[in-house]
């Protein structure tokens, strides 16, 4: 790098077109970047090495964080036989076929490794088959996954390696990879085309690749194949002509998997505990992922009920004409309706005890035989059900003083003391709660009793 840019080339060739990504794989640990709480000097991955017995892992992180990279390096240097499938392309007879191969690799002394990318797309019939070899020792099963492990991989394969959970690459990491394959492209082809990158462009595309490796590289080989075309003998990217080049960012967000849920997650919780501004940053985040507004609209409709309630009852209402509103109007202007709807539940005041209360209910409905209505609550439409003592002795509320029936039970008569509303002491359910208790001290001291 000299002054203020960087320097690398673009190449012709007549080989085969391989990604740039790929191309400037590293193939050692010492330009391998990012990942230090697993490779560093006393890290648990670094440390199986050191003994050399290398164990069966499950390798979770983002796209573009290095898994492929790392599970490569370690075959290198384990000196192990090296056997890669996509679960996106193989099936049972291709696993059956690396498992022969395996045996032969023992037969011949030597060390296997099966590196399996996206092994969550194996279904469980595919995961079931590599149980038994992974037990006695046949291969070490490196496995790639973005999704997690808990939800995708059957408990059984679970219990037979290790987890690996890797991080999204840091702006730092990213700018290293940066000028270490613009340095690699330098030296690897014959030069016919030169390329300068300035350096706020470089802090642009480590921002701009959000952690993810594969896509900085892929942006730059857009850059190249740019200059290529134009037949350009020399060229300056700048800060501007690379976001011509990147177009819109989605941010990371995967619309089904764990980014979805640890963001509605996170929304929730931010609404929940009254912080409009964090509940914001993350609505904003899913939208910019290209997560579909009405679904967010549905989730502020159980955010009003579950954690707002009577509380404010309101809430409730405007979550609902939010969510209509985004029905007629669609994106955008629908989604401000749903940003006002998220602010209002994030200021409001909070209460969750009819959800807790309603939990409660069905825990009992389910737990307790099925109880019989007491005849006072049975309807009689028919004489020959009023014989049967159906609604006798039915106390018509609203003919009782100020409309309530004191002292009367509308439970089974074996649940009859049981309670699961408790109406909190803010925002509308104080007043809830005053009501409430006028009527139970009215219950205590009325002369009639039901049971």
């Amino acid at each position: 790098m000299l002054g203020d840019t960087i320097d690398t080339t673009l190449h012709s060739s007549s080989v085969p077109f391989e990604p740039l990504a790929s191309r400037v794989r590293p193939d050692d640990f010492l330009h391998y970047k990012g990942q230090s709480h697993l490779v560093g000097k006393t890290a648990p991955i670094q440390q199986m090495l050191e003994r050399g017995r290398l164990q069966s892992m499950i390798l979770w992180g983002p796209p573009g964080s290095g898994k492929t990279t790392l599970a490569r390096l370690l075959c290198q240097k384990t000196h192990s036989e090296c056997h890669s499938l996509s679960a996106v392309l193989a099936g049972v007879k291709e696993l059956r076929a690396l498992i022969e191969q395996a045996q032969i690799d023992r037969k011949a002394g030597k060390n296997t490794v099966v590196f399996i990318d996206e092994i969550h797309r194996f279904n469980k019939t595919q995961q079931d088959v590599l149980l038994p070899f992974i037990e006695s020792g046949l291969f070490i099963l490196i496995g790639a996954t973005t999704e997690n492990p808990s939800f995708e991989l059957n408990p059984a394969l679970l219990s037979r390696v290790r987890v690996f959970v890797l991080k999204a690459l840091t702006e730092e990491n990213l700018q290293e990879i940066i000028q270490e394959a613009l340095t690699e492209l330098q030296k690897r082809e014959p030069v016919t085309h030169r390329i300068t990158l300035e350096l706020d462009a470089l802090q642009y595309l480590s921002l701009w690749a959000d952690g993810d490796a594969r896509r900085a590289l892929n942006l730059l080989e857009v850059c190249y194949a740019h200059a290529e075309a134009h037949h350009q003998t020399s060229q300056t990217i700048t800060l501007d002509v690379l976001k011509e080049y990147a177009g819109v960012r989605n941010a990371r967000f995967d619309k089904a998997g764990d980014q979805f849920y640890e963001m509605i997650s996170a929304l929730h919780k931010a609404v929940r505990g009254s912080a409009p501004d964090a509940a914001l940053y993350w609505y904003a985040r899913m939208l910019v992922g290209g997560c579909d507004p009405l679904y967010i609209a549905r989730r502020v409709v159980r955010m009003a009920s579950e954690d707002i309630g009577l509380a404010d009852p309101r809430a409730l209402l405007i979550a609902l004409n939010a969510w209509d509103a985004q029905t007629r109007l669609g994106s955008p202007e629908g989604e401000l309706c749903i940003a006002e709807a998220i602010v209002f539940l994030a200021v409001a005041a909070k209460s969750n005890a009819v959800y807790t209360a309603f939990k409660a209910a069905k825990a009992l409905a389910a737990e307790t035989p099925s109880l019989n209505v007491p005849f006072h609550l049975r309807n009689a439409p028919t004489a020959l059900m009023k014989g049967l003592g159906y609604g006798q002795e039915y106390r018509y509320a609203h003919d009782e003083p100020s409309g309530y029936a004191a002292g009367e039970n509308y439970l089974p008569p074996e649940i009859k003391d049981v309670r699961f509303y408790t109406p909190s002491d803010r925002g509308m359910e104080i007043k809830v709660r005053e009501k409430l208790h006028q009527l139970q001290s009215a219950d205590a001291t009325s002369t009639w009793q039901r049971y």
